[in-house]
């Protein structure tokens, strides 16, 4: 959020004005979220003891592939795994066991310490849109995404209150050579914006790229690294039932420098998992045991989320629906699920399918944010920017997300009933038939008592018709304009940066320049 604290811009003045505007602003961050309401609780005890007791039968039975890891498959044979090929058949118990030495908790820290984030508990983090390889703007309609908009998006992100987290790939820059255009990303996260930030995943060498990269800036910050969470990543799980060698490689280079990981099942309801809660359940389960406890394979006590990405199907186009109850319905019980392991929980976001910022979008991700808060996620991927599916980075639906986030903050802290929350002396003052609009109760506390948006119109109509008559799209449109016109990077120490150019630029020199 930019709060203006010097007051409305002036109309003239120019580069004067915007200087003297620049230095009349400051950046407002929200802590991360940490609940007073109580989690949704769908499942009963027999449901949830029959949702693990299969879970544990997939696992043995049916097994889990490890596909091109011989590594792997000797670290689960030691481990007492029955291993057939590229299957493992996992023991009933082994999984869970292994599963035990995971943090509940664990502190993600930012290079501004301001910003470090407690990913567990009753917490609540809130990362931006992750993976799109397009985007829109009402400017510019859909196109592939750029480096430059990859700034953009960093920028907004770190500008936005409501926003605990720099998150990944906000969407993928497609003029930046495949195996290099991970270097220039985190080096957007760590220049750009001094919140945490997450890894890159899509090969190990590049998940090794993002440790050394991450050494290199906490140079900078007392006690460096030193072993500390400093990065997130998200392992996808490739739903049903099988690890492949790039995400299990960049899970084992993250795990054995203490990085977090979110083990993550992919599922669309009825393609890759069964269509029925219970079962896509089922499943979910036995994958994040299987891939929480790899982790602790590779290293004992490595920090890991518990990841569940579930959308259901439309089974006339085939094509993924989003903020439908079957959904939500999972995501409440996987967060059941997670907390009866004692592990930190990812899932929902501002998800949609709508190809536009419009009330399709809005009632889906309405849901979808809502779904969240209720079943107690830790770690919310997604939570500002998705549109058409996961297939765009929306500017505009961006900041209006990143808004709408304010409520989650309002929405879970509990009900204040101290002397000042209870309102008695209001009610004595006013009496009957009068109003609270002057009384000192309100006049305490006008403008805080409210949550107001920052983007959406509550003015008058003829207000708004005399404004232009804009849409919600409109504002959110001139929002960004106004936040990127008033972007300032936060302090980085010269040296810090000249080691990062410098890193980037020999892994640059020895990769390849393929845009496939």
């Amino acid at each position: 959020m930019v709060e203006a604290v010097a007051g409305r811009r002036a109309r003239s003045g120019g580069g004067a004005a915007r200087r003297a505007e620049r230095t009349g602003m400051r950046i407002e961050a929200a802590r991360f979220i940490t609940r007073g309401i109580p989690n949704l609780d769908i499942l009963n005890e027999e449901a949830l003891e029959i949702i693990e007791a299969n879970a544990e039968t997939v696992l043995e039975e049916i097994g889990v592939a490890f596909v091109e890891n011989p590594r792997a498959l000797k670290l689960w044979k030691e481990a007492g795994a029955t291993v057939e090929g590229e299957r493992v058949h996992i023991p009933r118990g082994l999984a869970r066991k292994l599963c035990a030495t995971a943090p509940a908790q664990f502190t993600q820290i930012a290079r501004n310490p301001e910003r470090n984030v407690e990913i567990g508990g009753k917490n609540l983090v809130l990362a931006p849109v992750y993976g799109p390889p397009f985007v829109r703007d009402n400017s510019g309609g859909r196109r592939y995404a750029t480096m430059a908009d990859f700034n953009n998006f960093v920028k907004l992100g770190y500008m936005s209150k409501w926003l605990h987290h720099s998150g990944g790939t906000v969407c993928e820059p497609t003029d930046i050579p495949v195996a290099k255009r991970h270097l220039d990303m985190l080096m957007a996260h760590m220049t750009l914006s001094d919140k945490p930030f997450m890894g890159s995943v899509t090969e190990p060498s590049r998940a090794e790229d993002s440790v050394a990269m991450t050494e290199i800036l906490f140079k900078g910050v007392d006690g460096g690294l030193n072993g500390r969470c400093a990065m997130t990543s998200l392992i996808n799980i490739n739903s049903p039932l099988t690890f492949d060698s790039v995400m299990m490689g960049a899970l084992e280079a993250y795990a054995e420098a203490g990085q977090a990981c979110i083990i993550s099942p992919f599922i669309v309801g009825g393609a890759m998992a069964p269509v029925s809660v219970a079962g896509t359940l089922t499943q979910v389960l036995a994958e994040v045991m299987a891939g929480v406890a790899y982790s602790q394979l590779i290293r004992p006590g490595a920090p890991v989320i518990f990841g569940a990405f579930v959308t259901s199907i439309d089974m006339n186009s085939g094509a993924p629906t989003f903020g439908t109850p079957e959904a939500s319905q999972v995501t409440y019980g996987a967060g059941q699920l997670a907390r009866r392991m004692g592990l930190p929980f990812r899932s929902a976001g501002a998800f949609c399918g709508s190809k536009l910022p419009d009330a399709q979008a809005g009632y889906e991700s309405a849901n979808s944010l809502n779904m969240g808060l209720l079943s107690g996620v830790n770690f919310m991927l997604h939570a500002c920017g998705w549109l058409e599916g996961g297939l765009v980075s929306s500017y505009e639906k961006f900041v209006m997300d990143a808004d709408q986030l304010g409520i989650l903050h309002r929405l879970a802290a509990a009900v204040p009933v101290d002397e000042n929350g209870q309102g008695m002396d209001a009610i004595r003052e006013v009496g009957p038939g009068g109003h609270y609009l002057g009384c000192a109760h309100t006049q305490a506390n006008y403008q805080t008592a409210f949550w107001k948006s920052e983007v959406l119109d509550y003015k008058p109509f003829e207000t708004w018709e005399e404004e232009g008559a804009r849409d919600t799209a409109a504002l959110a449109s001139e929002r960004v304009t106004r936040l990127l016109g008033a972007y300032e990077a936060p302090p980085l120490d010269a040296g810090i940066r000249e080691e990062l150019e410098a890193f980037i630029a020999r892994r640059k020199e020895v990769l390849p320049d393929a845009m496939a």
